[in-house]
């Protein structure tokens, strides 16, 4: 597992929400609430630093941050267009700031070093720094730092660096586009980066016409475009001005040594971008015209072009395709889709096109074929294999002893939400393919895990093959929760080795095992253990002896990972926290589908003493085709409880007992599922509530439910349709699903197709029987397709019309999830505001 993947799993292990910085302090005339002590506190904890680690895990960089970013931050200036949402001032991303500081130290060094900071301008300016981008032996790395006006690139060497803080700005004025794509990107040699700028030749900003130039015209043609609902997209021809303006990008190769840049061909509306393996050409979309009010940027017209590398000429098009709003729902476009390299090839084009007209509803003997094209791109592609269900993508494998160019090719039948995998030689075709997986993708406990993948000269990264073995890992399901492993299979017969699984009792996962297979890096944390890396030495042992050595599991040796050598010492921003009871419980509902919840229980609680205390239930439902997939647990209680932001686990300090995640599987056949989703959802919800009460630490009188997104679906239709909660708390929901008409979360069928379905799924059809009072709460800005705050209102606007109880709090500048200090304080105080009106004192 390489750079970015190494560096994200880092990342996400030790995410904890916390402080907000004294310098956005809630002027005297805010409205913004605090919460309880207790609560604010939690969320305004310092956060420990993220990591990254570069490939050849010699280097660490500590990402520092400041917390939860004020409001202020939210409120820069944005461009709505085509479904993203961009600072026109900075050309690029609008968001809140990353990090304020990073400092970089070697890997091995004493865990509680913070490094060396490196010297960026961010801290003083107020800008934001991104994550840092490793070249390939990690004697590199970039970093884009976002100011008020506009996106820096600054690099640095790394053995400098860890010395002495030193980097330098890349582009000499020129201003990087972070609007059209992600960041600058390494290429193979290590000292040379593909960047996007924005062209000098490119004037101001369009200026909004002071009087209409005409009326908004769309037409349909009598074909069918069944879209799902999209937010932020192109509503008039000056909005086409601004994404033509923001989105111009010069594509252009930087050498990082002298600073000297080549600019590779004109600039223009370029998407996304591929260095060939062998470095001679590009692979380059660019977004073409027609244009949609209907659908975001991802699916306007678009031109696939290869590129030379040295000159930025046009070595081939290989396609020009118009506006794609007519792809069926969970269906593909017709025609030559997914362009991508082989990893193995020096360049070698994949593809696919499908064969069933893109419909999944069409019978077809086989969904897609793949092809593969060769350069120079002058001959025709070949055909290299056909897939019975539809194509979902190809991975290839490091070569081996086999001397065959492997790759695994993955299919999913959409009808029994079943993914097949095959091992296919690709240079030898005539041998038949083997099949490595099957299995439903809601099976947890069956899941084969993920390959470690490794980092080729070229710069691709593909599975890591060891004495013919691939290294595996996975999150261990199990019915007692995630128990994370790493196992070792074999190419030849596909049979596992367990090199490994976590102990009971603590959750350790591999992040990556090192080149000579003699460490593995590891994440590790327990209920009382804050998250922390660690590395850990491998040992193999054969017939009773412990010999230290590379791992080269054969029959009747098995692997072991010696003591932990700590790589951080990241403390706990907030040990009451760890005082906080956590439960994994388990319980069935009354058609014999197997539940569980999280069960967390305020400090110093005793039931004998004092008795069931008022309960939250906090969920999302998920659609499974089977009881057994819909019972395997999914929860990890023996990982670390961090709280903080908006989360609803901050209740226990309210005096609280929390169900969370409680399964709210909805069980069936895909295409009608939905018919008794309501029947199901009120079931698993009363088993939830008789299991609390059953521990004796729940009071079924005083009972409240909630959910974000799909989960404040769940809770406006508990309330509407059942009586067992006192009250509900519903985040960014969508309550009138006729205002989702082609499809939502996992229902296929449109609105015309399934009407009965659609109104009786709809908590807006039936505002008149939710008695129990409900708190709502949406950003003014969410982006989420079907979630428009407007849903939110109307029901509102319905419950206050019809008698009902309801409180409608809108958070300025927010999206669809909640990210400034100010809101995630202020929605914790309404959330315990109202359950404590409303259900803990309630008679």
């Amino acid at each position: 597992m390489r750079n970015l993947t190494l560096a994200t799993a880092l990342m996400t292990t030790i995410t904890t929400i916390s402080a907000f910085a004294p310098a956005a302090a809630a002027q005297d005339n805010s409205t913004y609430k605090r919460p309880p002590e207790a609560i604010a506190k939690i969320v305004e904890a310092s956060p420990a630093p993220m990591v990254s680690i570069d490939p050849t895990h010699t280097w660490m960089m500590l990402m520092h941050r400041e917390s939860l970013p004020p409001v202020s931050d939210l409120a820069a200036p944005m461009l709505r267009l085509a479904g993203g949402r961009f600072n026109p001032n900075t050309n690029g991303v609008h968001g809140p700031r990353q990090f304020i500081g990073l400092s970089l130290r070697r890997l091995d060094a004493d865990a509680n070093e913070q490094g060396v900071m490196l010297k960026l301008p961010a801290a003083a300016a107020g800008a934001s720094i991104g994550r840092p981008a490793w070249n390939l032996d990690g004697t590199r790395f970039t970093i884009a730092v976002t100011f008020a006006d506009r996106i820096e690139l600054w690099t640095g060497e790394t053995q400098a660096a860890a010395t002495d803080g030193s980097v330098r700005e890349l582009l000499d004025g020129k201003r990087f586009n972070g609007a059209s794509g992600g960041m600058a990107r390494w290429l193979a040699d290590g000292t040379s980066l593909l960047v996007r700028l924005v062209p000098e030749s490119r004037g101001e900003m369009p200026k909004e016409p002071v009087v209409p130039t005409g009326p908004v015209v769309q037409e349909s043609s009598g074909k069918k475009a069944q879209v799902r609902t999209y937010q932020d997209l192109l509503k008039n021809s000056y909005d086409e001005q601004l994404f033509d303006w923001l989105m111009a990008t010069q594509l252009a190769v930087v050498d990082v040594r002298t600073g000297a840049t080549r600019m590779l061909g004109q600039p223009g509306l370029w998407a996304g971008v591929d260095v060939s393996p062998d470095g001679k050409y590009l692979l380059a979309g660019q977004i073409a015209r027609p244009y949609s009010y209907l659908v975001p940027s991802s699916q306007f017209g678009r031109i696939d072009l290869v590129l030379d590398m040295q000159t930025g000429a046009t070595v081939k098009q290989l396609r020009q395709v118009g506006l794609r709003d007519q792809i069926p729902i969970e269906g593909v476009e017709t025609g030559p889709r997914g362009f991508m390299w082989n990893d193995l090839a020096p360049a070698q084009l994949i593809y696919a096109e499908a064969l069933d007209g893109g419909d999944p509803k069409n019978k077809a003997e086989h969904r897609d074929q793949v092809f593969a094209w060769d350069a120079p791109f002058t001959g025709e592609a070949r055909a290299l294999l056909k897939t019975q269900h539809r194509y979902s993508g190809m991975n290839f494998i490091e070569p081996n002893a086999m001397g065959s160019m492997l790759a695994m090719v993955s299919e999913y039948d959409r009808d029994r939400k079943w993914e097949t995998t095959w091992l296919y030689e690709l240079d030898k075709l005539a041998n038949p393919p083997r099949k490595m997986r099957d299995l439903s993708v809601n099976d947890r406990y069956n899941d084969p895990g993920s390959p470690l993948t490794r980092t080729l000269p070229n710069g691709r990264d593909v599975a890591r093959v060891d004495e013919g073995q691939l290294w595996l890992t996975g999150q261990g399901a199990t019915p007692a929760g995630d128990r994370p492993f790493l196992d070792r299979e074999s190419l030849a017969d596909f049979t596992k080795t367990r090199l490994w699984q976590c102990a009971e009792g603590e959750y350790e996962s591999v992040i990556d095992v090192t080149d000579d297979n003699k460490h593995v890096l590891t994440s590790h944390q327990s209920p009382e253990k804050f998250p922390n890396f660690f590395k850990r030495e491998v040992t193999v042992v054969t017939m009773g002896r412990d010999s230290q050595a590379p791992a080269k599991p054969k029959t009747g040796t098995e692997l072991h990972l010696r003591d932990r050598t700590p790589l951080t010492n990241f403390q706990d921003p907030t040990p009451q926290v760890r005082e906080v009871k956590k439960e994994l419980i388990k319980y069935m509902r009354d058609d014999g589908v197997e539940l569980s919840a999280t069960l967390y229980l305020p400090p110093g609680y005793d039931k004998d003493r004092d008795g069931p205390l008022p309960l939250f239930i906090w969920a999302y439902p998920l659609e499974y085709t089977d009881k057994s997939t819909a019972g395997q647990v999914s929860a990890t209680p023996t990982t670390f409880t961090r709280m903080g932001g908006i989360s609803h686990l901050c209740l226990v300090f309210a005096g609280y007992a929390v169900m969370d995640a409680a399964t709210m599987p909805v069980v069936g056949d895909p295409e009608t599922v939905n018919d008794t989703f309501v029947t199901q959802i009120v079931a698993s919800a009363k088993a939830a509530i008789d299991k609390a009460e059953q521990l004796g630490v729940g009071d079924r009188n005083r009972v409240a439910v909630g959910g974000h997104s799909y989960g404040a679906f769940m809770t406006a239709n508990l309330l509407a349709h059942c009586g067992l909660f006192k009250a509900g708390v519903a985040r960014s929901g969508a309550y009138n699903r006729t205002l989702t008409p082609f499809g939502f979360q996992g229902e296929r069928r449109t609105y015309w197709e399934a009407t009965d379905t659609y109104t009786k799924m709809s908590p807006f059809t039936y505002a008149g029987n939710i008695k129990a009072p409900l708190l709502m709460i949406h950003g003014q800005i969410d982006n989420n397709p079907g979630t428009f705050p407007m849903q939110s209102e109307r029901l509102f606007a319905a419950i206050k019309g019809l008698g009902g109880t309801a409180k409608l709090v809108m958070l300025p500048y927010e999206s669809h999830g909640y990210a400034a200090m100010e809101s995630a304080l202020h929605v914790q105080a309404e959330t315990v505001e109202w359950l404590d009106k409303h259900v803990k004192n309630v008679k």
